[in-house]
């Protein structure tokens, strides 16, 4: 079985932060998207992966390049913004007839994906389903009697509150789709449109509902929600420190996870802030953010709370005291 992460998508409701950086690239306490997904796929003893990205993204060559030499990752190029299944057509000549695993390079999930390869043995096509209160911004799976019987993308009515969240799992059959399935209206070629076709062809399909956290990283306020959970998920309370950072004058709350070659002095940072390699902070209280590398903060005026930092310039975050 082999892996594939898709992350071609262009980021456009994180701009200006996706202008400079991918958004498979943004870090999520403290590791990026890709990274995590890379180490999820590996996890689950899959070590041949494809990574699709647009024509754009040789940050993504290059981070790979960098930190993962020694893994068997190729780099696929989507030309067009076509849709999930468009960019699944130019993954063919990569899994062969090999059965593979599908991962979006904006999702982050905190589980297994060993439940959901289990569950596809003797079957076709296997998802990942998980209960939502806001399934209309979903694919959505209508199930009776432990079978799925429709797929919808985005449906303004949904029949179920059983949500895709974006891990799936194929065999090549999946690709007796390529001349069946037409552009939706949004002018994409929808995977759920695909999964009904194998459906209504007799492909047989399971699935596993999931009651682990996840979120798609596609806007600041779900970078930062996700970076949140993901403090409190791996770490509770603790707080890391990695080398060649130092601290003078600090006090820190956890959970907070503080990157390499860091100079922190005068500064309250905590509870659930994350940052990068090589920030400087000097005296700040901060507190609920992100942190990006090599970011520099000097004696701002009040508390940060809910704001992302880039290495040149701030964005503060909407929200409520309780978020």
């Amino acid at each position: 079985m082999k892996g594939i992460i898709l992350c071609a998508g262009k980021g456009t409701r994180l701009k200006p932060i996706t202008d400079s950086v991918p958004k498979t690239l943004l870090p999520v306490a403290n590791k990026t998207i890709l990274d995590r997904a890379l180490d999820q796929l590996a996890e689950a003893g899959i070590n041949e992966t494809a990574v699709v990205i647009n024509p754009s993204q040789s940050q993504i060559k290059k981070h790979l390049n960098r930190f993962h030499a020694h893994r068997n990752v190729s780099v696929i190029v989507q030309h067009e913004a076509l849709g999930i299944l468009h960019a699944l057509f130019q993954i063919r000549s990569f899994v062969g007839d090999d059965d593979f695993v599908v991962l979006l390079g904006d999702n982050v999930f905190n589980g297994s994906l060993s439940s959901l390869i289990q569950c596809f043995q003797g079957h076709r096509a296997s998802i990942f389903l998980a209960m939502v209160n806001n399934p209309q911004e979903f694919g959505v799976a209508e199930v009776v009697n432990d079978q799925i019987i429709s797929l919808e993308e985005k449906p303004a009515h949904p029949k179920s509150n059983l949500a895709i969240i974006g891990i799936y799992v194929f065999s090549p059959a999946i690709f007796l789709t390529e001349n069946v399935v037409s552009p939706s209206s949004r002018g994409e070629y929808e995977i759920t449109d695909a999964l009904q076709w194998l459906l209504d062809n007799g492909h047989s399909m399971s699935y596993t509902v999931t009651k682990e956290w996840f979120m798609d990283v596609g806007t600041p306020e779900r970078w930062l929600a996700s970076n949140l959970n993901m403090l409190k998920l791996e770490q509770g309370t603790r707080i890391i420190m990695n080398r060649g950072t130092i601290a003078d004058n600090c006090t820190l709350i956890g959970p907070v996870s503080i990157g390499k070659n860091c100079r922190l002095t005068n500064v309250t940072i905590g509870p659930f802030v994350s940052i990068g390699d090589g920030a400087e902070l000097d005296g700040c209280v901060i507190e609920k953010s992100v942190v990006c590398e090599n970011a520099w903060l000097t004696r701002p005026m009040g508390k940060i709370k809910r704001t992302i930092v880039t290495s040149d310039r701030m964005f503060a975050i909407p929200g409520t005291e309780d978020d």
